[in-house]
Parts: structure tokens; C-alpha cells; sequence
């Protein structure tokens, strides 16, 4: 019965991505509105081990003030609503070989010739034509050769505006972005998520991907060539039941 309802659940959201395929032919991925982050129903804010609150000591007749960067006002962006630039350039490469051999070999002989003199009763307790001399004899072996090579290079260089959707006690900042490009029929998303200090912005209101802690970091797309590219939903099937 649980089987059934799964397959049923899984032929149901087959068919709702096959109507929204059906639903836009002819016509490009249509782009999402732009809204709220934090009324999306996936958000949570997020929150952070925090040290102890400290209250800066009042200054007299000074112009400095506790916090502050410069005399002037700081331009980069540091409450919730503000913009900063997030600079993504990943170049990652990896080569992984490995190779596992095993072999084995195993004998077992095992008699009893003789035993204060009940091996020649043993017709009585095991069938006809036993010899006591060799009762059990076992041999096997086995053999197995592994071999298997990863090679992955990935270049991504992108630039993105992420809103601040917290300013965290002790000044941390949750940003959050979002980006979508359509060019023909096809639709790019971007996004990023992650928390940064205000030491790693820029005076130019950047700060660099690798200078986010909790990085979330997607770039994909839909469309008719995202379409081609993935297995058909038989295809997918067989891969996830088949034990073979």
C-alpha cells in the first residue's frame, strides 16, 4: 500500500512538471516578480552564537563617535534594506585517483581418525561410507579490483546586489540576493546567501564571496536547454529502483 501511494505521489508531481512544460510552449520561462525576500515561506532569519553587549563610555566635548569608521558619515551600506555588491569568482580544480585491490584464499580440512576408539562407531551416527579421517573439507577464494578517477575544474565569475536582511548584535549582516537573466528562451538564476562583517566591505560597497560565512551559493537556469539536459522521469525512475 505504501509503495503504491509513493509511485501515485511521484506519477502527481511528474505530471504538475510536465504541465508547466506543456504550459509554456511556445513561449520563453516567464521571470519570477520581484518581492520580499523575507516573505518568501522558505526564510528564516538566522541566528549566531553573540558575544556579551558592551555599552561604549560617554565621550565630552568630542567629535569622535564610538563605532564610527571615519569623521564623515561611512557610505557602505551596514542596515537592513541597504545594498552591497557581492563579487563571486570561484576557480576550483580537483584530481582524485583511487585504486583497491583484494585477494584471498582459504582451505579447511578437518577429521577425527581417531577418538578413544568411537570412530568406528561413527556408522551409527552419520551415513554410509563416512570416513571419520575427513569429515569436512572447505576451500574458497575471492578477488576484487577497484579503480575509480574524479577530475573536476569549475570557473564562475559573477557580480550580484544582495539586500542586508539583518544587522545581527554584534554587527554582522545577513545579505541575501537574487538574480534572473532571460536570453532567448532561456532563464539563469542566481542566487546568494551568507553573512559577512562590515571589516570585509569595501570602500566601493563589495565584498568578495569568500568572505562570507554560511555561503549559499546557487546558478543554474530553465528552459528549453535546461530541459534537454536532464534524464527523462522513466530514465530517473529506473536509476533510483533498479538495484542493478
Amino acid at each position: 500500500m505504501t509503495a503504491r501511494v509513493a509511485a501515485m505521489a511521484l506519477l502527481a508531481l511528474a505530471g504538475c512538471g510536465q504541465a508547466e512544460r506543456l504550459s509554456r510552449i511556445g513561449r520563453p520561462p516567464e521571470m519570477s516578480p520581484v518581492t520580499n525576500p523575507a516573505e518568501d515561506p522558505r526564510y528564516r532569519p538566522v541566528t549566531m552564537p553573540m558575544p556579551a553587549p558592551r555599552e561604549a563610555p560617554p565621550v565630552a566635548n568630542s567629535l569622535w563617535r564610538p563605532g564610527s569608521s571615519t569623521f564623515l558619515r561611512d557610505q557602505r551600506a551596514a542596515q537592513v534594506g541597504d545594498l552591497i555588491t557581492i563579487l563571486v569568482s570561484i576557480q576550483d580544480e580537483a584530481q582524485l585517483q583511487n585504486r583497491t585491490q583484494r585477494s584471498r584464499t582459504g582451505t579447511e580440512t578437518m577429521g577425527v581418525p581417531n577418538l578413544l576408539g568411537l570412530e568406528t562407531q561413527t556408522g551409527r551416527l552419520l551415513p554410509r561410507g563416512a570416513n571419520p579421517a575427513s569429515l569436512l573439507s572447505t576451500n574458497g577464494a575471492g578477488a576484487s579490483d577497484g579503480n575509480g578517477t574524479v577530475r573536476r575544474n569549475e570557473l564562475v565569475t559573477l557580480r550580484l546586489a544582495a539586500t542586508i536582511m539583518q544587522s545581527l548584535p554584534n554587527g554582522n549582516m545577513v545579505l541575501q540576493g537574487r538574480q534572473e537573466v532571460r536570453v532567448n528562451n532561456e532563464l539563469r538564476e542566481l542566487s546568494v546567501q551568507g553573512i559577512a562583517r562590515p571589516q570585509d566591505i569595501a570602500s566601493d560597497n563589495t565584498v568578495r564571496h569568500d568572505r562570507l560565512a554560511e555561503a549559499r551559493i546557487t546558478y543554474g537556469g530553465r528552459g528549453s536547454l535546461s530541459d534537454i539536459q536532464q534524464p527523462r522521469l522513466g530514465q530517473q525512475l529506473l536509476d533510483i529502483l533498479s538495484p542493478f
